[in-house]
């Protein structure tokens, strides 16, 4: 890779340093989501304060950036001499830097909304039928979590059917769901002992770092 390649992976993981969690909140004059609830900065935990329209825009906001950072690698970078390999590194930047942002002495949310976008930059089709799953298994059984590791956790087999066979852009998607599972290892751990709180419970809890 050159430094021109280098430039847009380092330009994604700024790009996913944005906490939108903690820009929208504090635009709208919230309390910061790091603060409350599970102290994790993304769309979920900021539901838990009652505002549902922030905690849309944090969904937007993280979502878009993700799929932003793909698109620009996937159809400016080409001229800069940013092929596949190159975009698959740019997706997998945009989300370490939601994880481990800089702004945020590297204390970042747990990824969902961002890898979501990414899927969809990847390929349309994709981020759908990822997105499709979440929902399903959210609504059947009402756990942010759970829909979150099962949806991107299959989506490297999801993508056999959108991306081609050999393209690293597909084999980065097994590397996406394996970083949410890593993050939501506590969450998965609630899961087994039954403690995990579902979707819309306990809008406001004490800080728990594990949901």
């Amino acid at each position: 890779m050159g430094p021109t390649v280098f430039a847009f992976i380092a330009g994604a993981y700024v790009l996913g340093s944005l906490s939108f969690a903690v820009i929208v909140s504090k635009l709208l004059g919230m309390e910061d989501p790091r603060s409350y609830g599970s102290r994790n900065p993304g769309a979920t935990n900021v539901l838990r304060s009652g505002n549902r329209t922030a905690a849309v825009l944090t969904l937007l906001g993280d979502g878009l950036k993700g799929t932003a950072a793909v698109l620009i690698a996937k159809y400016v970078g080409p001229r800069y001499g940013v092929n596949e390999a190159g975009v698959a590194w740019v997706a997998l930047a945009v989300i370490v830097g939601h994880m481990w942002p800089m702004f945020f002495n590297l204390k970042g949310g747990k990824g969902v909304a961002t890898a979501m976008g990414v899927m969809f930059g990847l390929n349309g089709w994709l981020g759908l039928s990822v997105a499709l799953v979440w929902l399903l298994v959210a609504r059947i059984w009402r756990y942010s979590s759970l829909a979150a590791m099962l949806s991107l956790g299959l989506s490297p087999l999801i993508g056999v059917f959108f991306l081609p066979h050999g393209n690293p852009e597909l084999g980065i998607t097994m590397v996406i769901g394996l970083l949410v599972f890593y993050r939501h290892r506590d969450n998965l751990i609630k899961l087994l002992t039954h403690q995990e709180k579902k979707i819309g419970e306990a809008p406001r809890t004490p800080a728990d770092p594990n949901q």
